[in-house]
């Protein structure tokens, strides 16, 4: 039965804010009697909506946070489609297979156009499935061999929780290779220490959350050739390329880390990211189809078709994956390196403008790797605040600023970081840089002092 509200006949000129559910109280955590004029609901919730941050100014995030108004259509057009109903949406599913093969050109598969991957809700999903074709590879090849499976491993460095999580719940001893004070990202020489014939492979980050920067793939893959020629165990290697994946293609095609490596089975990549494509969607790819194991792959007899399907999730959003094919033709590869070289530029512009402030050590000077900078207060330097304080500080200007301690072994390094994406101006950087003088210039006024348990606990943490 169709709910009519009916609106206040003696109102001359109706108003919202002058209705029901305006003017009491909205019931916040049950549901409600009765409904509510559509347009009174969608008015009191765009205006808490107000009291999130400004997307536009949140540096912390590494998530794409400006779409242009075509995206907004396709997304609109797209709403009721599930990605997982390839009978009743087969153009949709016809589309994530040219993503796939067009990411699999871009990082140099061998087999580009007939190889296998697919979309995900994101990098981390992405991430899960590489690591469960790892293991289920390196089973295999113990059983056959009759050894034990039961102890498998995998070797990260200092990695997004992302992949704690894949360890936890698929039964994978993680062996992180922690930061120490002088290296802060993995190396050869420490995978080297960790693998043995029960590692089902090592994963390089091309794009560490910490620092922006990128771990050396092929110094790694260098590295386990060399263990293979001298002991026979052959590692592969999974590369997490959550961000740089959609940076170094276009702007460092001097960095070999890609497909072009042989020992590199697969990557993951967040579409969400740099990608430039709207919340919800990631991407892996693997070398060849034969390095995703068969039994990985589910054939469901749903809704009237034969369906393979190896995501994690089922049901869930078409319209990403499509605004991510309009973002691969709409740039194609000369407008994603003009849109990705802008932000590293930028990023390289706030280093250079910190550093010039005297009291901060650049940790990453926003070249050769992520758009962004990273940096921390210079030891022996007292200037009358912490990176958290100056975190709090610039957000009452709008700006989302991550501050964070790193990792084990460097848990006494804070580090403040910005990320720069697509949306964002020189001139905001500017703004950015004068605001940041702005907050330090209170502090040298207003001067704060913390205990030890105060500078730990932190402050605003991304």
């Amino acid at each position: 039965m169709a709910i009519h509200f009916i609106r206040d006949k003696k109102q001359s000129v109706y108003d919202p804010y002058s209705q029901d559910a305006a003017v009491k109280p909205i019931p916040k955590y049950r549901l409600p009697e009765t409904g509510s004029d559509p347009e009174v609901v969608t008015d009191l919730i765009l205006d808490e909506l107000l009291l999130d941050g400004n997307a536009k100014q949140n540096l912390a995030t590494f998530c794409q946070t400006d779409v242009d108004r075509y995206i907004h259509k396709i997304m609109d057009r797209s709403i009721d489609k599930n990605m997982i109903d390839k009978d009743e949406y087969p153009q949709t599913a016809e589309i994530e297979m040219r993503c796939v093969a067009i990411l699999a050109d871009l990082w140099h598969s061998p087999e580009s156009e007939t190889t296998i991957g697919c979309s995900t809700t994101g990098s981390s999903e992405a991430a899960m499935l590489g690591g469960l074709a790892l293991k289920w590879q390196w089973r295999k090849k113990r059983q056959a061999e009759g050894k034990p499976t039961d102890k498998p491993n995998i070797i990260t460095g200092p990695v997004q929780i992302c992949w704690h999580k894949f360890a936890r719940y698929f039964d994978v001893e993680i062996r992180e290779i922690p930061m120490e004070h002088g290296r802060l990202l993995m190396t050869p020489e420490e995978v080297l220490k960790r693998v043995d014939e029960n590692t089902i492979g090592v994963v390089p980050t091309f794009g560490v959350t910490f620092t922006c920067q990128y771990e050396d793939v092929k110094a790694v893959a260098d590295a386990l050739d060399r263990l293979q020629a001298e002991k026979g165990l052959d590692i592969p290697i999974h590369v997490d390329a959550a961000s740089g994946g959609f940076i170094a293609p276009f702007c460092q095609p001097e960095i070999v880390w890609d497909f072009q490596i042989p020992r590199v089975k697969s990557i993951n990549a967040s579409g969400h990211k740099y990608g430039l494509s709207p919340l919800g969607v990631g991407w892996v790819v693997w070398r060849t189809e034969h390095d995703l194991p068969e039994e990985l792959i589910f054939r469901v007899n749903y809704l009237g078709g034969d369906m393979p399907t190896f995501a994690l999730n089922f049901s869930r959003p078409g319209g990403q994956i499509v605004a991510q094919y309009y973002n691969l033709l709409r740039h194609g590869f000369q407008g994603y390196r003009r849109i990705q070289q802008a932000c590293l530029d930028h990023g390289a512009y706030i280093a250079r403008e910190v550093e010039k402030l005297g009291m901060f050590e650049l940790l990453y000077d926003g070249k050769g790797a992520l758009p962004g900078a990273a940096w921390m207060l210079k030891e022996g330097i007292d200037p009358g605040f912490n990176l958290y304080d100056l975190s709090d500080k610039m957000r009452s200007r709008g700006w989302q600023i991550a501050s964070y301690s790193l990792p084990a072994d460097a848990q006494d390094m804070v580090v403040q970081r910005v990320l720069i994406r697509h949306g964002f101006s020189h001139d905001m950087a500017e703004l950015m840089i004068t605001d940041l003088k702005r907050c330090i210039e209170y502090f040298t006024e207003n001067p704060v002092r913390h205990s030890l348990a105060e500078q730990e606990a932190g402050g605003y943490h991304h």
